[in-house]
């Protein structure tokens, strides 16, 4: 090989790396946990159907891929991600620290403030000491858990972990728990607005540094170039109006953006 020849040849091997990196994004395949209403649950016909649904789609559309579901257990959401059973986590995750330094995220998606549900007649929730020797129940693996177990455990409260939000509602219904940690507005829209939560109320938003107000989509580490793709996607739905769309369907003239 003459020393032009080699010369090329080293020249042009950064060029072909960068090529072989580059990835062409036809579909986003999605992590998503469907029974969290109205954000993401099953349709009578088996469809995936609700908020983080619609807007995934839309952000899909705006990028002119292909948007593909995977269903997963939201505690095991990180772990799948990382280990690549889909691209990104669509599925109500809040910002967190602790999870920040597993992944990685998108720019907000809306705001989320934790509440506490409680009969209309309980005085609990008005400080974390009013939990004490209480029977209290969160969603398995969420943020909500892991405030409960760290706060409210140390101060006497019995915690209960369910795998749907909704098992947390019935046992509340029936008197096997005081008060569920959750969702200010999926409690408002999925609970409190109906019969069963009728003798029932969301206490104020709890006001801690721990309970981060940001949902995002998860990604994984490093996806940088994912991560501008969605980020461009998400601001694409936000330019047409059709965030302010899908909002009014799902919460109507509650604004779950800002602040």
């Amino acid at each position: 090989m003459t020393l032009l020849r080699k010369l090329f040849s080293v020249l042009a091997l950064p060029l072909c790396i960068g090529s072989v990196q580059a990835q062409e994004w036809k579909e986003i395949r999605f992590g998503v946990f469907p029974e969290y209403p109205p954000f993401e649950s099953v349709a009578a016909d088996g469809s995936l159907q609700g908020f983080d649904i619609d807007l995934g789609n839309a952000i899909c559309a705006r990028l002119e891929v292909k948007c593909v579901w995977v269903r997963n257990e939201f505690d095991g959401m990180i772990p799948a991600l990382r280990a690549r059973k889909f691209d990104a986590i669509m599925s109500s995750m809040a910002v967190t620290p602790a999870r920040q330094k597993q992944i990685d995220f998108s720019d907000r998606l809306y705001l989320s403030p934790t509440s506490v549900v409680v009969p209309k007649d309980s005085s609990l929730g008005d400080t974390p000491q009013s939990f004490k020797d209480k029977r209290i129940g969160v969603l398995q693996g969420s943020l909500q858990e892991a405030y409960a177990r760290a706060k409210l455990e140390k101060l006497g409260a019995q915690v209960k972990a369910y795998q749907a939000q909704d098992q947390n509602y019935a046992d509340l219904v029936n008197g096997r728990l005081d008060a569920t940690l959750t969702d200010k507005l999926e409690a408002e829209l999925n609970f409190l607005s109906k019969h069963e939560g009728a003798n029932f109320k969301s206490g104020p938003a709890i006001k801690d540094p721990t309970l981060p107000l940001d949902i995002a989509m998860g990604l994984r580490k490093n996806d940088t170039e994912l991560i501008a793709l969605i980020n461009k996607g998400i601001a694409a739905v936000h330019a047409d109006g059709t965030f302010d769309a899908i909002q009014k369907k799902y919460v109507g003239t509650l604004d779950i953006y800002n602040e």
